[in-house]
């Protein structure tokens, strides 16, 4: 089966030797999203904002592929303090307001650039 990378410029570019996306099958595969501003550089540091930003950051993936967060069947939230998965969730919630796609949330030690939250996903292209 064939891979496509995906790369957008509204969304962080890669810190290291990986894509921002791949694309096998009908299936795309984001990388982790930390929420770090594409247009600024600038990484926010309340969860709350951070979390909708790194969602925005999937998003501007999912659409430079042709699909949408609608599509996405399972993310991975990774946060940095699980005292702040109500918050998250309050932000999530808003994404994902119908058919929420599957998901495993855990606490980490670090994250790039010493990020409060990273989400990567995975989604249909129809």
């Amino acid at each position: 089966m064939q891979k496509q990378i995906v790369s957008t410029e509204k969304a962080p570019k890669a810190i290291g030797p990986y894509s921002q996306a791949q694309i096998v099958g009908d299936l795309i595969f984001t990388s982790g999203q930390i929420p770090l501003n594409p247009a600024t550089g600038v990484l926010c540091t309340e969860i709350k904002e951070a979390t909708k930003q790194s969602l925005e950051n999937v998003k501007a993936i999912l659409e430079a592929a042709g699909t949408s967060l609608d599509n996405v069947i399972k993310t991975v939230v990774f946060i940095k303090n699980m005292d702040d998965f109500a918050l998250v969730n309050e932000v999530y919630g808003t994404y994902f307001k119908t058919d929420a796609p599957a998901r495993s949330c855990v606490q980490v030690a670090k994250l790039p650039m010493d990020a409060l939250i990273e989400i990567e996903a995975i989604a249909t292209i129809k």
